[in-house]
């Protein structure tokens, strides 16, 4: 089981797991502001003269927990997190309306 003190760590490591592009002139990053707890995962570059710049991903840490502000993708971040040892009362789906979140599989506040 995950305790507080590594949950940096589980985000960040799940972050770099997704930072993969194909693409050579889109950099994937992964922004990550350990004093303040908030995590991002983005992607800046040029598509032809378009210009790419995209947050795929936000994570906080706060109040002991693990909130998902954004996902963009596809992937089940809450899942990815319980299988890293995160309980799912430690994870906050932050993108969902507080009324919402008692209905989902993982933590309220």
């Amino acid at each position: 089981m995950a305790t507080l003190e590594n949950y940096c760590q589980i985000v960040r490591e799940l972050l770099a797991e997704h930072a993969t592009n194909n693409d050579l002139n889109i950099e994937s990053q992964v922004i990550s502001d350990t004093e303040n707890d908030h995590y991002l995962l983005v992607d800046i570059g040029w598509q032809g003269n378009e210009r790419i710049y995209a947050s795929y991903v936000h994570i906080d840490i706060k109040d002991g927990k693990i909130w998902i502000q954004q996902n963009m993708t596809e992937i089940d971040l809450g899942q990815e997190l319980v299988a890293k040892g995160v309980p799912p009362s430690d994870i906050i789906l932050g993108l969902h309306p507080p009324y919402k979140r008692p209905y989902t599989n993982y933590g309220v506040a």
